[in-house]
């Protein structure tokens, strides 16, 4: 957090330590020095053009795009495409080993939407992330919305997918209305990340 303040007009009145100010502030003292930096224009080319090769081609993986990158000039390497993939939530769309067998320690979340009609509002609703482009970087979104009429309960935007975001979001909607399944990845009750949906 940077603060800009005038120093007093007035040469017989001390300066008041850096020390003092977090204090009065109730700040880190080293929080008043730090300024965050964005994202370099190479950098986000780099991730702009990651998105177009991915959004042409969504099976497209690391090592697609980075032969892709390469022909078009970049000095790049697989890791690199790999880590900016990561960050920007998007992999390429295949098929994983052993898809049948499931991990005997891993939480089984029931489907409770097959077979049911939605036919009313607040019987279920639903959470969503995507990422949305900008001129410069990128801005992820969460939305929570009822399944039958298309209302957005609630939403929230983050420069980071830190999960602290989805909870926010979850917990307004939550606080608003009550539904009677929600199809998340996210369980309202326990703060836990997992596919599946859950009655409330």
């Amino acid at each position: 957090m940077m603060i800009d303040w005038e120093p007093p007009q007035d040469p017989d009145l001390p300066e008041l330590p850096i020390s003092q100010q977090a204090e009065l502030l109730t700040l880190n003292r080293t929080s008043l020095y730090y300024k965050p930096v964005g994202p370099s224009e190479q950098e986000v080319q780099l991730r702009r053009r990651i998105d177009e090769i991915y959004t042409e081609r969504p099976v497209s993986g690391s090592r697609y795009i980075t032969a892709i990158l390469r022909r078009e000039g970049w000095i790049i390497d697989r890791k690199r495409v790999s880590r900016r993939m990561r960050e920007m939530g998007i992999a390429g769309v295949c098929p994983g080993p052993n898809l049948s067998k499931r991990n005997q320690q891993h939480k089984v979340y029931p489907y409770l939407l097959r077979n049911l009609t939605i036919d009313r509002p607040n019987q279920v609703f639903g959470v969503d992330i995507t990422y949305i482009r900008l001129k410069r970087g990128w801005l992820y979104l969460v939305a929570v919305i009822d399944w039958y009429s298309r209302y957005v309960v609630s939403w929230r935007l983050d420069q980071t997918l830190d999960m602290e975001f989805v909870l926010e979001a979850t917990k307004e909607a939550l606080e608003m209305t009550k539904p009677e399944i929600m199809n998340s990845i996210v369980d309202p009750r326990n703060r836990t990340v997992g596919k599946g949906s859950c009655k409330l």
